[in-house]
């Protein structure tokens, strides 16, 4: 019989270790008790920190199926339009039957995704993502928020260079990190490593 996951609760522990175990350690998106099981689940995640079309994700609890023959779903994440979907990273995606954790999926309301291993190392994004999240628990007070907005409004685009002096109540580059993972403002995150010259801007909502 296989295992499979409930939407909501905590990882088992037998399944998964710390998430204090693997890098980067903070998470901005994340609920409840976060567990990994492996390096590649820890970067998937990170992946998911920096997505704007994802608004939460969360380990989840082990229930029995008898349909599923692997090992329990990685994650599970929410859209902005609230709807789940589990998911598996690149090093279980590629020994899951697609169909039958579909099917899995389906009984718990759910969509799945098996990501593949391109997904998630291809490109600058998740060493991006990871250089943010360094800074993922820092917070900005308002008076840098404000002055680093204001400046957004009244120039449309600065670079990260340009940006670094708005902050005076926080490490600059911990600031702006902050900012970008909170979605205040954005950066390009894929075409290339984050940069003095990389542009900056406001997000509009």
């Amino acid at each position: 019989m296989g295992t499979l996951y409930r939407v909501n609760g905590i990882v088992a522990p037998q399944l998964a270790r710390a998430i204090t175990d693997f890098y980067p350690r903070a998470t901005v998106k994340a609920e409840g008790n976060i567990s990994f099981r492996s390096q590649v689940t820890r970067d998937l995640a990170c992946l998911f920190d920096v997505d704007p079309d994802i608004v939460s994700w969360t380990s989840a609890t082990p229930v029995d199926d008898e349909d599923l023959d692997e090992p329990p779903f990685d994650f599970i994440i929410r859209d902005r339009f609230g709807n789940p979907k589990v998911v598996d990273a690149p090093d279980r995606a590629r020994r899951r039957d697609a169909f039958v954790a579909t099917r899995a999926a389906e009984k718990m309301g759910c969509g799945y995704r098996g990501y593949l291993a391109n997904e998630v190392y291809s490109g600058f994004r998740l060493k991006n993502a990871r250089d943010l999240l360094r800074y993922g628990n820092y917070e900005v007070g308002l008076n840098d928020r404000v002055r680093l907005l204001a400046a957004l409004d009244e120039h449309t685009t600065l670079t990260v260079a340009e940006c670094l002096g708005a902050f005076q109540e926080v490490k600059p580059m911990a600031g702006l990190a902050s900012m970008i993972l909170r979605e205040f403002v954005q950066v390009e995150l894929d075409d290339e490593l984050i940069g003095p010259r990389t542009a900056v801007r406001r997000i509009a909502g």
